[in-house]
């Protein structure tokens, strides 16, 4: 994979992340390219990462193996449909990050011959603790698919789902799921402040917990439910905060969330495959 050549169309933060984790990887930074029409992120990334930057896609495009599509949703079209010609000539692999924007409508802008694979990566992936799901339509050869999953593997795990309708429940759970438990994090901290801690120590108590029950479950054989059983005493003051929790309906109002999250994502979708 390091021999290969990788373009990016759209220098942002989830672009920068990407090339940073191909980099610390051991993927030549001579063999990565970036457009973007701000010149700004193309200087920072020059200076920082000492890729290749261009304003214009189709350089990226005649230079690279793989285009990653790392723009906003609502321009991928018109950005889709003037680079489908070059696409097509030199068969390039597409690989799409952005959210909501389906295989069919890839397709559909990109020609019906083309190698898609539709990504559908987290914000953790900016510090390089990523969790990434992937799916391939059937143009993508067995070669194109390790490329691709060597890609997002560089910013933290990467899966692939065999439907891709699953996208949507993977962006409920782990696309969204970062403001799950931010929002936790916000609670116990202004709870922790009104019983009497500092602003500080709250933040950290809660940041250092969290870091460190993620870290038990990643690293234990167990389930989520004996690790919870495990560090719950009978009678004790875990216990009566879980009684709390169930008593106010946490699990059902969890669920509701996520098929909330889930039937947007579907819903987001509809707009772009109409057009």
């Amino acid at each position: 994979m390091n021999t290969q050549k990788i373009g990016f169309i759209g220098g942002g933060n989830m672009a920068s992340s990407l090339i940073s984790g191909l980099i610390a990887s051991g993927h030549s930074s001579q063999h990565i390219w970036v457009s973007d029409i701000n010149p700004d992120s193309l200087k920072n990334l020059a200076n920082n990462l000492a890729v290749n930057t261009t304003t214009e896609n189709s350089e990226v495009i005649n230079a690279v193996d793989v285009v990653v599509l790392a723009v906003k949703p609502q321009i991928l079209k018109d950005v889709a449909e003037k680079a489908a010609p070059l696409i097509q000539q030199n068969k390039s692999l597409v690989v799409s990050i952005a959210a909501g924007i389906s295989q069919s409508s890839l397709s559909q802008w990109l020609g019906s011959d083309i190698a898609i694979v539709r990504c559908m990566p987290n914000t953790p992936a900016l510090v390089l603790t990523g969790a990434t799901a992937l799916h391939a339509n059937p143009k993508v050869s067995a070669a194109e698919h390790d490329l691709a999953e060597s890609i997002m593997r560089s910013v933290g795990i990467a899966l692939w789902v065999e439907e891709e309708s699953e996208l949507d429940a993977v962006t409920a759970v782990s696309g969204s799921g970062p403001a799950y438990y931010f929002l936790l994090m916000e609670a116990m901290e202004k709870t922790a402040m009104e019983l009497g801690l500092t602003k500080k120590t709250a933040r950290l108590l809660v940041q250092q917990t969290a870091l460190g029950a993620a870290k038990i479950a990643l690293e234990s054989t167990e389930s989520p439910e004996e690790l919870r059983k495990r560090v719950t005493s009978p009678g004790g003051t875990t216990q009566k905060a879980i009684e709390t929790f169930e008593a106010g309906g946490f699990r059902e109002l969890i669920s509701k969330a996520l098929h909330a999250a889930r039937d947007r994502s579907i819903e987001m979708s509809k707009p772009a495959e109409k057009s």
